[in-house]
């Protein structure tokens, strides 16, 4: 699904939220060590940033080369275009040796994969016993009543033809995915488990988050504006109503977290 993503790649990065610390601090508190982390789907890089604060050498991949440009170059950072199916032949080339990593995360991209052949490679690479793979998404965005009810009329409907399947997984903020993993020590399940991710946004700028998703992108794609001006309307008249220009927007995060045993 990483084409939904190229035209827009600009939009991408400038318009996602930024994951807390909170979020890093409790995946690294997992860790059996912070030597190496690979960030799958990494995008735009921001994951494997934070990532890059804990861990002594990070590997992020993704398979579009447009996102990877506009990452962040950080000396203990190494970006690889990958196909989506990361070969095993990929897999020891350009990521590392079986039983050497310490973590593997998916960002806000796990619903996407084929997932038993990705959970095949993940399982390779951790150590044994105890490597952690931690995957997340985000939700709908939380504003205000005013802004989130007209949220909520334009993700439900105008937008809800042009989303891929895949994204019921996150609307069902990661609980119905197959997970195969065991709970890391101290947790007695998997998850989710909710953090918080905060932006300050102007209205443009919750409209670049809006350009940002690939529902927009496929929708553009059949030649259909979803920001049209009766939509844009709607939410100035409601991001208006409290007369604050920039708002605190909430976006709440649902992690899945687990590690693989002795074998």
């Amino acid at each position: 699904m990483a084409e939904l993503f190229v035209k827009q790649a600009k939009e991408y990065s400038e318009g996602r939220p930024t994951y807390p610390k909170q979020l890093f601090d409790f995946i690294a508190s997992k860790t059996p060590s912070h030597n190496l982390a690979w960030d799958v789907g990494t995008g735009t890089g921001q994951a494997a940033i934070s990532l890059a604060a804990i861990y002594n050498n990070v590997i992020a991949t993704d398979t579009s080369p447009k996102q990877l440009e506009l990452a962040a170059p950080l000396p203990n950072i190494t970006y690889h275009c990958t196909t989506a199916a990361v070969t095993m032949e990929e897999l020891q080339t350009k990521i590392g040796s079986q039983s050497t990593f310490d973590l593997v995360t998916v960002a806000q991209a796990m619903h996407w994969f084929d997932r038993p052949t990705f959970y095949h490679r993940v399982k390779w690479l951790l150590k044994k016993p105890g490597g952690v793979l931690a995957a997340w998404c985000y939700t709908t965005p939380e504003v205000n009543a005013a802004v989130d009810a007209a949220f909520q009329k334009f993700y439900a409907g105008d937008s809800k033809p042009y989303w891929d399947s895949a994204r019921g997984l996150v609307d069902q903020k990661y609980e119905t995915i197959d997970f195969p993993f065991k709970a890391v020590d101290g947790l007695g399940h998997t998850g989710p488990f909710r953090f918080n991710a905060e932006k300050e946004m102007d209205l443009e700028g919750y409209f670049m988050y809006l350009r940002s998703w690939s529902a927009y992108q496929t929708a553009k794609e059949k030649g259909v504006e979803l920001l049209t001006g009766d939509v844009v309307d709607r939410f100035t008249a409601a991001w208006s109503q409290d007369r604050v220009t920039r708002k605190t927007v909430v976006f709440p995060i649902f992690l899945r977290i687990g590690k693989v045993g002795s074998s």
